[in-house]
């Protein structure tokens, strides 16, 4: 290794070829945060140089390079293993001056700078030779395109690119500083050029060809690096596949992991991640049944190739089938008309309740270690473990602790023949009895739902899922005798209530102060709900029974509807309708996520809701606070932010904490404590959390009854 500080003459000047491996992420630098600041600092260098320091200099920063083995007489060469964004943007700034300068007609000034970007014709064996940069291969075509321009650039005649917005934003700055008086634009030109190639500082490390380059680039990224995780497994398999077999693999195996659908970011938990890293995340979950955090990835990744899978060649085409697999059920789940296959439909019914727990599983059903799995058993797999996801959402069990728990299971499974998986599936799931696995009972869904507030209760996203999903029940969807209809289009239909909220306009009975309030109760239950596939408009809505009902069977799309659409005057749907129809749909729900026959649960009656028994993962599930929202501490002596995470905990920082008052103790200087649902609310807002879980309790018909008056100063 070789380490020194140079300039861009140094690094430029003799005739070489810096080559960014095609494995390196693309060109992502912008103007406000690099091109501007880069340029502002060359101006301010200037000046300093003129004005109060002469041998004044201004460090860029490092980079990181490898000599390549060239044959003799050939072009040197050298791979560039940190610092591309660095150097591709010196390379633009340096091309856009000297266009800049041809334009002007200063000829002398301008071939100074020529030789940093351009190798002479002598020294090419192909035209991919002329450049001093060789970007990696996603940017190459613009980089040439904007490189080899004419003087004056036709930026409107190149395609969109930030190559090209970086090079017209230097040629626009330079054009604008050098200024039109043709005399001190030529003083300020000869200015320029020596500042930029003599006097910007790089520190570089210069690495022999047999280095260990990918303990470098990890070092130098350990901190406060932007690279995601996939980019950093990239960078790591492809520095081990053979170079003359890196531009195919990468081709044939990892392009599309940098295209926009996998490049998208994915809430999972309290924060963001590319597709392309949870997607890595969930597999390596699958393959090694480890649970462990997705900002371990990397790392477990590099265990897992350096002791189990030494093949990265052979890893690779194994990790792209799997992703290809992902992409089918994510993308058919997303489909929102027609059949959908049973991995599809599990895929969409459990992404309601913000399971990606499921993922690894999908996967793990897919590798070829399962591929002896029967088709009927694995459907019967899928029909089990969404019985199991969906009834725990509905009766409200914690999801603390979900990942380890369907990884235990995926353990278990590995071990038995692949013809009994089904039946091993169930009998984990009874047998479990513990409150983050056990599957509950018939009794514990019906006392969750019967006297519920379902409207207020649940996530607007999952009460329509399960809607759709007792409506694809009765047109026989999934199975093997559906009606020509189809299923119900997925995610679009509106939860409409029968009884409608707003009942004393056109559905007062006279009744009395607590039958109104008894009223109000049941328009907010399971059976005064249905779903519409065309809205209706609020006079239909609102309107007395005769007049919607006659709308509803006008519309007759939706079969859950029709058994309410009975009755011969105004008052025929009631509170005592609502509660024989919410117990046919609860009926309807355990068969359409059936328990084992004889199954009962925990046997645990659920305890009352009270105002100290609800818990941040309670409001997560309820839908009245988001995964990933920002907390701020208003207590004057502990100042801070958190973030909630998808299980309720509080991340300060990297530490999470299961309450808001443990929280609260961990910013505080002294670690003094506090009741966190007053002192933490949403940041941008003065809503404190006691006042969302005030609205929560009230959702379910508790009373709050807040009585806490603590000092928000103490």
């Amino acid at each position: 290794m070789k380490t020194d500080v140079v300039k861009p003459q140094g690094i430029f000047f003799n005739p070489n070829r810096l080559v960014v491996p095609l494995f390196q992420r693309p060109y992502v630098w912008s103007r406000e945060t690099q091109w501007q600041p880069l340029w502002e600092d060359i101006v301010r260098l200037i000046d300093v140089i003129e004005n109060h320091n002469p041998n004044a200099t201004h460090f860029l920063g490092a980079i990181v390079t490898q000599q390549v083995q060239t044959g003799l007489g050939a072009l040197p060469a050298a791979n560039v293993i940190d610092g591309q964004q660095r150097l591709t943007t010196l390379q633009l700034l340096l091309d856009a001056l000297h266009s800049e300068l041809e334009r002007r007609g200063y000829s002398t000034l301008a071939s100074q700078v020529r030789h940093l970007v351009e190798n002479p014709a002598d020294s090419r064996d192909s035209e991919d030779d002329r450049y001093k940069l060789w970007p990696t291969n996603r940017d190459r075509v613009d980089f040439a395109a904007v490189m080899s321009a004419p003087s004056p650039v036709d930026y409107d005649a190149i395609a969109p690119s930030r190559l090209r917005d970086a090079h017209r934003y230097f040629a626009e700055a330079i054009t604008e500083w050098l200024g039109d008086d043709e005399i001190e634009a030529l003083a300020r030109a000869r200015m320029l050029v020596p500042a930029i190639k003599d006097r910007l500082e790089i520190a570089s490390i210069s690495l022999d060809v047999d280095e260990d380059a990918q303990a470098i680039f990890e070092t130098l990224n350990a901190r406060g690096t932007p690279l995601s995780a996939a980019d950093l497994i990239k960078n790591f398999m492809f520095q081990q596949i053979d170079p003359k077999d890196a531009e195919r693999d990468y081709h044939a195996y990892w392009r599309e992991f940098e295209t926009p659908w996998w490049e998208a970011e994915v809430t999972s938990g309290r924060i963001k991640n590319p597709r392309a890293s949870l997607f890595l995340w969930q597999w390596l979950v699958a393959r090694t049944l480890d649970d462990f955090p997705i900002r371990e990835v990397f790392t477990q990744f590099k265990h897992y190739v350096n002791t189990v899978e030494k093949d990265v060649s052979a890893l690779l085409p194994r990790i792209r089938a799997a992703a290809d697999r992902y992409r089918e059920v994510i993308e058919g789940a997303g489909n929102p008309s027609g059949p959908l296959t049973r991995e599809q439909l599990f895929s969409y019914r459990v992404g309601t309740l913000d399971s990606e727990v499921s993922r690894p599983l999908l996967i793990w059903l897919d590798e070829p270690e399962q591929v002896g799995i029967p088709d009927a058993d694995r459907v019967r797999i899928l029909e089990i473990l969404e019985s199991w996801f969906v009834r725990r959402a509905l009766v409200k069990a914690s999801s603390q602790g979900s990942n380890r728990f369907i990884v235990d299971m995926l353990r278990h499974l590995s071990e038995q023949p692949a013809d009994r998986l089904a039946d091993e599936v169930e009998r984990f799931l009874v047998d479990n009895h513990t409150a983050v696995g056990y599957l509950p009972g018939d009794a514990e869904v019906r006392d969750a739902l019967t006297d519920s507030n379902v409207y207020w209760n649940y996530r607007r996203s999952r009460l329509r899922m399960v809607l759709e999903a007792l409506e694809d029940a009765r047109r026989g969807y999934p199975g093997t005798n559906p009606l020509a209809m189809g299923p119900i289009v997925r995610d679009k239909a509106t939860v409409e209530h029968l009884m409608p909220q707003k009942w004393r306009t056109h559905w007062d009975d006279g009744l009395d102060e607590e039958q109104g309030r008894d009223r109000d109760r049941r328009v907010q239950q399971l059976g005064n709900l249905t779903i519409v596939t065309q809205a209706l408009n609020s006079k239909v809505s609102n309107g007395p029974w005769s007049q919607k009902r006659a709308k509803l069977q006008e519309l007759d799309d939706v079969l859950i509807t029709r058994e309410a659409l009975t009755g011969g005057d105004d008052r025929a749907w009631d509170e005592q309708a609502i509660q024989q129809r919410t117990d046919r749909m609860i009926d309807q729900i355990c068969r359409v996520w059936p328990a084992p026959e004889g199954h009962v649960g925990l046997e645990v009656a659920a305890p009352p809701v009270t105002r100290s028994s609800v818990d941040v993962a309670q409001l997560v599930d309820a839908g009245f606070l988001e995964a990933g929202t920002r907390l701020v501490s208003f207590r004057q002596k502990a100042p801070g932010v958190a973030q909630v995470g998808q299980d309720g905990r509080i991340w300060v920082g990297d530490a999470a904490y299961d309450s808001l008052s443990r929280a609260l103790r961990a910013i505080h200087p002294n670690g003094r404590g506090g009741n966190g649902w007053w002192y933490w609310g949403i940041e941008g807002t003065d809503r404190r959390m006691y006042e969302i879980r005030d609205e929560y309790l009230a959702s379910i018909g508790v009373d709050a009854d807040v009585d806490d008056d603590e000092d928000l100063d103490a």
